[in-house]
């Protein structure tokens, strides 16, 4: 019933969802949490996403779909500059669901919150699902910057899906490490580490070309 939803509601629910998740986590988080956060009833939360599930998995895709803007921002960009500000908006500092950003305590519990949430995928279908969607489509957009990074001649010739892969999963578990071992530094410091080994040799004439 999500495509029923009208784009203001859905907006307000998807923020009210951001908001509920920082202040429940996932385990105790409830449909009313929500509806508490968005000013809404329950009934219509139900009239549109019939379950938490439901609701969540749009959450993913709404997730998905903030983060794809965030690749269309860059489009005036080379491929060198595109891709340090993409891995760098990959990074605690500008994560956020809305026009603002983010605290960095939100940060944590909303990522521990989404840590829980790919927790069940092993056993929710649909989560793993929108899941394996969002990070697919994240991977597919790192490697096509790479891929004309590659054809206009700014960066050496490599696999663009296995090099977006490495940057993407070592970003990803540095989030995992800063939420589950209060290492708060583990995405900086794995940042500085792709842009020294991966990002700087990525470019023509760099230290490995």
């Amino acid at each position: 019933m999500e495509s029923s939803v009208p784009p203001d509601v859905h907006e307000t629910v998807m923020e009210a969802t951001y908001r509920a998740l920082c202040a429940n986590g996932f385990a105790s988080l409830t449909m009313q949490d929500i509806a508490d956060e968005a000013e809404k009833s329950t009934s219509l939360l139900h009239y549109h996403y019939d379950t938490k599930r439901d609701l969540l998995v749009a959450f993913l895709r709404y997730l998905l779909e903030r983060f794809e803007e965030k690749f269309e921002d860059t489009e005036d960009e080379d491929p060198e500059e595109r891709l340090r500000l993409l891995v760098s908006r990959m990074l605690p500092a500008d994560e956020t669901t809305d026009e603002n950003r983010v605290d960095e305590s939100d940060y944590d519990r909303f990522g521990l919150a989404i840590l829980e949430v790919r927790m069940q995928a092993p056993y929710e279908e649909d989560y793993r699902e929108q899941l394996r969607t969002n990070m697919e489509v994240i991977r597919s957009g790192l490697a096509n910057v790479i891929e004309d990074g590659i054809e206009t001649g700014a960066f050496r010739d490599v696999d663009p899906d296995r090099t977006a892969r490495l940057i993407v999963d070592a970003l990803d578990g540095a989030r995992s490490e800063r939420v589950t071992l209060d290492d708060n530094d583990a995405p900086t410091e794995v940042a500085a580490a792709l842009d020294e080994f991966v990002l700087s040799s990525l470019v023509t004439g760099g230290d490995d070309a």
